[in-house]
């Protein structure tokens, strides 16, 4: 198993004490960086590259749904898991595109799903992936990349919305990019070509 690279970005710093004991508990589990700023962290984000980031929800000046607001746009593109004591954050926290919602204190058990569920996710796309040298070639962003993949698995824009908690129309405007990027004259021609390389 692959090393889980990992930020956790808490203002409390007991908090972060207390996901850092647990995650530890974890082998697969690398920890980049505990940032205890909601201004230090878009910084550190960007920098470190993580594959997954432990985030609460309110803090001073900037909140969590903001810091992923940020973020997203910058062509890094980490799985969030939302940890806060407001369960009412739930639902908000699914439609901006966090990967998972934990409630503190976190229970070890319901951590260990969450970490389950992101490496299936992961191991279900690493399965079909975009040939490194065709991605040089084309010069495709990481979102290019990701969007390909989730056609690869056979998803539909409105599927591939879904999964990444954005809009229909997003991914449509990505798949046109891709198609003018690459030259060819459709999505599936284009997945037909990469399977059978």
């Amino acid at each position: 198993m692959n090393k889980l690279n990992c930020i956790l970005i808490d203002d409390e710093t007991e908090a972060l004490d207390r996901l850092e004991s647990l995650l530890t508990k974890f082998e697969f589990i690398n920890i980049l960086a505990k940032i205890d700023s909601a201004e230090n962290a878009v910084k550190q984000i960007i920098e470190l590259k993580p594959n997954l980031v432990f985030i609460d929800v309110e803090m001073p000046r900037k909140s969590g749904f903001d810091i992923i607001n940020e973020v997203r746009d910058l062509n890094v593109n980490p799985k969030f898991i939302f940890v806060t004591g407001y369960n009412q954050y739930a639902i908000k926290a699914i439609r901006a595109a966090a990967f998972d919602f934990l409630v503190k204190p976190v229970d070890i058990d319901e951590l260990k799903e969450a970490l389950d569920r992101f490496y299936e996710t992961q191991i279900g796309k690493e399965s079909k992936s975009v040939p490194k040298e065709f991605i040089e070639k084309h010069n495709l962003s990481e979102r290019e990349v990701e969007i390909i993949e989730y056609l690869m698995t056979g998803k539909s824009s409105k599927q591939i919305a879904d999964e990444l908690c954005i809009s229909k129309q997003t991914v449509d405007s990505h798949r046109k990019h891709i198609l003018e990027k690459t030259k060819f004259h459709s999505t599936t021609e284009l997945v037909g070509y990469i399977l059978g390389k």
